[in-house]
């Protein structure tokens, strides 16, 4: 009986001494998820921040005349502008009123 104790004791020994090792290990399981995080950031996140800072400031300085394409796919000429809304002219003599935060960006076409 004396031989049983003796080896749960030293197991238990060994556990508890080698608090060092441990420590390091829970650090070693927890760096995988944090590359793993900084790889998301700089390759998603980051580059999806300053897409839309640079549309927020080419909504600013939107002005009349400024050829745009909106998120619906609709080609016009800016022709009126408000805090809130764009009025584009997408053809001769017709104008719509579309929402300032629908405009995708600036159009690429050549009329």
């Amino acid at each position: 009986m004396m031989l049983f104790t003796g080896v749960a004791y030293a197991m238990g020994a060994s556990g508890s001494g080698g608090a060092s090792p441990g420590g390091l290990g829970g650090l070693a399981q927890l760096a995988p998820l944090l590359l793993m995080f900084v790889i998301f950031y700089f390759l998603l996140i980051r580059p999806q921040q300053k897409q839309a800072k640079k549309l927020q400031e080419f909504l600013k300085a939107l002005k009349v005349d400024d050829r745009v394409i909106t998120t619906g796919g609709l080609y016009g000429k800016i022709t009126g502008l408000t805090e809130q809304a764009v009025t584009l002219e997408i053809a001769d003599k017709i104008r719509v009123k579309v929402a300032r935060n629908a405009i995708a960006g600036p159009a690429q076409d050549k009329e």
